[in-house]
């Protein structure tokens, strides 16, 4: 079928003097002769329809806007991927973080005199439960803690001596005692370790464990298990954290090794 009334284009250029030649909508190619040469060989043309043109522009806005969006679908996926490893990342964290208490142990009164309320500790209290811990948070390099005050002395509130080498020490050197988990077994014993609160920071040695896993007994001076996030700092510690002493006694800190 060969259509006057549809322009095609030649070279790139429309051009409504050569007719469309199409069989079932589809371009073929033929033959056209030179005008002024005509014993030179045909020359082979292919002859477009405008339309058809048109079409196949259509057709590869379609396909790539098709592409556009399969790579937005896989995109899309791999974020939601992302965001579910993400979460389930940060649940393991969240589960890591928590230290369950490992059990609990009953309060015993103790006998006159021998619990030393010094540093406004706590004394344990008949029948009462406290809770024991065999863990700590992780250790990262910002690990919150809850700071406490701490004599390290002989006859003050720290009790038996230091677990780290058995012997007592002056309040007026940066030193702690880390909850049990912390402690690690004694790994952790003569580590200096670097405090921050109070918008200061001071370093101070490990040389003692604020144990979490009992209590209530003349070694532990009749108080209460440790938290499992204790770090019980000698006078020094908080003198250099710039706390008043009228303050002293609990004060959320962070803690990290130096």
């Amino acid at each position: 079928m060969i259509s006057h009334d549809i322009p095609c284009v030649h070279m790139g250029k429309i051009n409504y003097d050569i007719p469309c030649q199409l069989t079932n909508g589809r371009v073929i190619p033929f033959f056209l002769h030179y005008q002024n040469a005509p014993s030179l060989e045909p020359y082979l043309f292919y002859i477009y329809p405008l339309e058809t043109l048109v079409w196949n522009k259509h057709s590869t806005q379609l396909q790539k806007q098709r592409e556009t969006e399969r790579a937005m679908t896989f995109g899309l996926k791999s974020s939601l991927l992302l965001l579910v490893i993400l979460l389930f990342v940060d649940c393991l964290h969240v589960q890591a973080q928590k230290c369950k208490p490992s059990g609990k142990i009953r309060g015993k009164k103790p006998p006159r005199g021998e619990c030393n309320q010094g540093n406004d500790s706590e004394c344990c209290e008949e029948g009462k439960l406290y809770k024991t811990y065999k863990c700590s948070p992780p250790v990262s390099s910002h690990t919150k803690g809850w700071l406490t005050l701490n004599g390290f002395d002989k006859d003050q509130d720290g009790g038996a001596p230091a677990e780290c080498d058995n012997h007592y020490h002056s309040n007026d050197i940066p030193i702690v005692a880390l909850s049990t988990g912390w402690y690690n077994e004694g790994k952790r014993c003569f580590n200096n370790i670097t405090i921050t609160g109070n918008g200061r920071s001071v370093v101070a040695m490990v040389i003692d464990e604020c144990d979490s896993t009992i209590g209530c007994d003349s070694d532990h001076d009749y108080q209460p298990p440790c938290d499992n996030n204790i770090v019980d700092a000698s006078r020094a510690v908080w003198k250099a954290l710039g706390v008043p002493e009228h303050e002293r006694g609990g004060m959320d800190i962070t803690w990290s090794t130096a």
